[in-house]
């Protein structure tokens, strides 16, 4: 009995830990300290923050249909890539597989709360820079070439090196010597670029196989740099330099961080929400959760009493689980969520009244109050079990199939059951027998009785 009291005021502690987390992780609320910078804010979405959502169609036509749904993918993750230099880390960005509801068109929706310049995001979006690779024709013979008359673009070939192997790219300065070898120069602004593993292995070989020959980086159709290659480079680093300036070696790295896009896209639909509309849901769905809260809490104490008030005290704590759980995920939350959110606490508050039931059935049969507690739990749990599971499976469900409003109604309502499940079988029971105890004298069973009546 005295592991399970201990047990019980470890949990309340953990709740206490929480509360103070939500409470000092969310700006404008708590202490001043490392959560003001907002790390573990609630993250919201377009309805309640205002943004903008866009809308595109791309174009898979030339792509093998086994390759449709990897080129989805590598597109939704070069658009995450591009819009993330806005500062919104709230920004949304999923894919819409072709379907009878979309009329049979792939399409990426793109939410970006918070976001009032719409034309910056389209042109982050939209923009392609193509990034090549070309080395010198096996029939180029420099020293005869007339280069007055051959087009820069005619003396390279192409090499299956391109931009869409890049991890990155950073600006960097490199010193440069002086002329005569006396002290260094001036830094000179260069490019750095990492590429991923197959990206390594091609500018590996390719510089392998072009030792004092040229290898030609073009941006654009326009030569940028064209090194002499003196060794094979390993490690998947190429630098790229030719007289930029700071300013112009920044912009080319941020440009190149972008990647390209793998396949064609086209606007579909831009719509903009104000953060006016987001602000009066906010306001009015939290004054209407908590008045159904307090209902609620008043309901339960009065009609159940102590077990009540333990019913009241496990709903918080379930509360605070879930508002952590939706900081640290994080959760992206939308009047849909928040609406799943509260459906999933009325199952808590299901669970919560299935097992006082059983409770007071077994302390109707003279039973002792320990083993009425530990009885009554025993004889919900396969009702709970059961309508928990298929509210479960219901949101994995919707989640698969459903579109992003109905994805994040699905997310907050599957995980509002998986938690509530855990507290009430956990929690609630935890607390009910470090109370009962192994006390049964009249004036507790008065207290764990339920109605208006003794």
């Amino acid at each position: 009995m005295i592991r399970t009291k201990l047990i019980a005021i470890g949990i309340i502690g953990i709740g206490i830990l929480l509360g103070l987390f939500v409470y000092n992780s969310q700006p404008g609320l708590g202490f001043s300290g490392n959560f003001e910078d907002a790390q573990y804010r609630f993250r919201l979405g377009l309805d309640l923050a205002g943004g903008t959502q866009l809308v595109y169609r791309a174009d898979v036509s030339e792509i093998d249909q086994r390759e449709v749904s990897g080129a989805m993918e590598t597109l939704k993750r070069v658009i995450e890539r591009r819009i993330n230099p806005l500062g919104q880390q709230e920004t949304n960005v999923q894919i819409q597989e072709a379907s009878l509801i979309n009329e049979g068109e792939h399409r990426i929706i793109i939410e970006i709360p918070g976001v009032t310049d719409v034309a910056q995001a389209k042109q982050l979006i939209g923009e392609t820079p193509l990034l090549e690779f070309k080395i010198v024709r096996d029939d180029i013979d420099f020293e005869s070439v007339d280069f007055e008359t051959v087009a820069v673009d005619d003396l390279y070939e192409s090499t299956p090196l391109t931009g869409r192997f890049l991890r990155g790219a950073q600006l960097q300065f490199n010193q440069s010597q002086m002329a005569g070898g006396f002290g260094q120069g001036p830094a000179e602004a260069v490019v750095v670029l990492q590429f991923d593993s197959e990206g390594s292995d091609l500018f590996a070989e390719i510089t392998r196989n072009n030792i004092g020959k040229q290898v030609a980086i073009f941006l654009d159709g326009i030569p940028i740099s064209v090194p002499t290659v003196r060794e094979e480079i390993t490690g998947g680093e190429a630098v790229i330099s030719g007289n930029f300036t700071p300013e112009s070696a920044r912009d080319l790295a941020q440009q190149l961080s972008f990647g390209a896009l793998p396949v064609p896209i086209e606007e579909i639909s831009t719509q903009t929400i104000g953060a006016s509309l987001g602000a009066q849901a906010i306001e009015s769905g939290v004054r209407a959760g908590l008045i159904g809260l307090l209902i609620l809490a008043l309901f339960f104490i009065a009609w159940y009493r102590l077990p009540g008030l333990v019913a009241v005290v496990a709903l918080g704590f379930y509360g605070l689980v879930m508002f952590s759980l939706f900081k640290v995920i994080p959760v992206t939350l939308t009047a849909a969520g928040i609406a799943g959110f509260i459906i999933s606490l009325g199952i808590a508050v299901d669970a919560n009244v299935l097992i006082f039931e059983r409770l007071k059935e077994e302390m109707r049969k003279g039973n002792t109050l320990d083993f009425s507690v530990r009885e009554g739990f025993s004889r919900a749990w396969l009702s709970i079990r059961d309508s928990n599971l298929s509210s479960i499976i219901t949101a994995v469900i919707l989640f698969w199939f459903g579109s992003s409003l109905i994805k994040g109604f699905a997310i907050t309502f599957g995980l509002g059951v998986f938690v509530s499940m855990i507290s009430a079988i956990t929690v609630t029971r935890i607390l009910l027998l470090a109370i009962a105890g192994t006390k049964n004298g009249r004036l507790i069973r008065t207290l764990f009785a339920s109605g208006f009546t003794k």
